[in-house]
C-alpha cells in the first residue's frame, strides 16, 4: 500500500522519529539519510513501512505485510499530527528558542503501540544504554520474525506478547538482563492487549500512567518514557534517569539540578515540559562531560 501525506506543519522525519530509535542497531527502525524504514507488530499483523520526504514538503508512505493497512493509517500521527504546540512559548530563553527556530519541523511522534515500546524500556531500566541496546537487539533478532516486503537486512519484527513470554530464563541471563526485568516484560505481555487500549484515552496524562504503572515492575520512569513515544504525551518528563535532570539543569541555567529541581525549572512550561526536553536534546547542547560513569552491571554472575 501506497500513500502521500502532506502535513499542515513542516515535519523533519529524522528528529521526529529519533526518539523511536534503540540504538544505531536496531532492527525494528532504520535511517538512511533523510528516509526511513520501520518494522511492527500492528493489530493486524506484522508490517513494514518506508517514508520518504517529497518536493513540497510530503511524506510519501509505502507499507507491505497483513499491517500494511494500518501502518498507513497511523502514519500522521506517528509523524506528530495532532501534536498541538498552541500556547506553547519558549521565547524567553535563548537555547530554546534558537533549537525551536531551528528545528521547525520537531513533532512528538504517537505510535500507538504501547507493548511494543513497553519492552524496550523496561530492559533500559537502571542499566546503561549500550548494555540495554545490546540485549533487545539480540533477542528481537533471536525471537522475532522477518518483516514482509523489501525491508533492509537484518530488520526484525519484534516478538509478539506470546513469544516474549516463551523466551526461557536463560536466554534473558546470556544478555545480561536480571530477573526483575525479565520478570516486568513477562507481566507486561499478560496484559499487553489492555495496555495498547490506553491509546484510546488521549496523549497520555494521569489515567494512562497509571494505568501503565498498575503493572509489577512499571514505576514512573518507565510510564513517563512509554507515554511520550506511543501516546504522544507532551508533558510527561522522565523523573529518575541517571542523567536527564543533570542536562536540563545545565542546559537551562548552567549547573545541574535533581529531579525535583529539574521539576522546578521546567514548571513554567507545563503541559509542555516534555517538548522542552527534546528541544534541549535537537538543540545540539552537551553538558560538561565530567564525574562518575554508570558502571555495566553483569547479572549473569547471580
Amino acid at each position: 500500500m501506497t500513500s502521500t501525506w502532506t502535513p499542515a506543519e513542516p515535519v523533519d522525519l529524522i528528529s521526529t522519529l529519533a526518539p523511536l530509535r534503540r540504538g544505531t542497531g536496531d532492527p525494528t527502525l532504520r535511517f538512511e539519510g533523510d528516509r526511513v524504514w520501520r518494522v511492527s507488530r500492528t493489530p493486524l499483523g506484522s508490517a513494514t513501512l518506508h517514508l520518504v520526504p517529497t518536493v513540497g514538503g510530503g511524506v510519501r508512505a509505502t507499507a507491505w505485510g497483513d499491517g500494511a493497512e494500518w501502518m498507513i493509517s497511523q502514519v500522521p500521527e506517528l509523524l506528530g499530527h495532532g501534536d498541538d504546540w498552541t500556547g506553547f512559548d519558549c521565547s524567553g530563553h535563548r537555547l530554546l528558542h534558537d533549537s525551536r527556530r531551528r528545528n521547525p519541523g520537531l513533532r512528538l511522534p504517537r505510535t500507538g503501540l504501547v507493548f511494543e515500546t513497553m519492552v524496550p524500556t523496561v530492559i533500559e531500566q537502571k542499566v546503561t544504554g549500550k548494555e540495554a541496546r545490546f540485549a533487545y537487539r539480540h533477542l528481537v533478532r533471536q525471537f522475532g520474525e522477518p518483516p514482509p516486503g523489501p525491508a533492509p537486512d537484518r530488520m526484525v519484527v519484534p516478538p509478539s506478547p506470546e513469544q516474549w513470554r516463551r523466551i526461557p530464563s536463560w536466554e534473558w541471563h546470556r544478555v545480561n538482563v536480571d530477573p526483575s526485568r525479565s520478570r516486568t516484560v513477562l507481566a507486561t505481555a499478560r496484559v499487553a492487549d489492555s495496555l495498547d487500549r490506553t491509546v484510546r484515552w488521549g496523549r497520555g496524562g494521569p489515567r494512562v500512567v497509571a494505568a501503565l504503572q498498575s503493572v509489577p515492575g512499571v514505576g514512573p520512569w518507565t510510564a513517563a518514557e512509554v507515554v511520550q513515544r506511543a501516546h504522544g504525551d507532551p508533558d510527561h518528563v522522565s523523573v529518575g534517569d541517571y542523567h536527564l535532570a543533570a542536562y536540563v539543569g545545565w542546559a537551562l541555567i548552567g549547573r545541574p539540578v535533581d529531579d525535583d529541581g529539574m521539576l522546578e525549572l521546567l514548571e513554567p512550561w507545563a503541559g509542555h515540559r516534555h517538548r522542552i526536553v527534546r528541544l534541549i536534546e535537537v538543540s545540539g547542547f552537551r553538558k560538561p562531560r565530567f564525574g562518575p560513569r554508570m558502571t555495566i552491571q553483569d547479572h549473569r554472575a547471580h
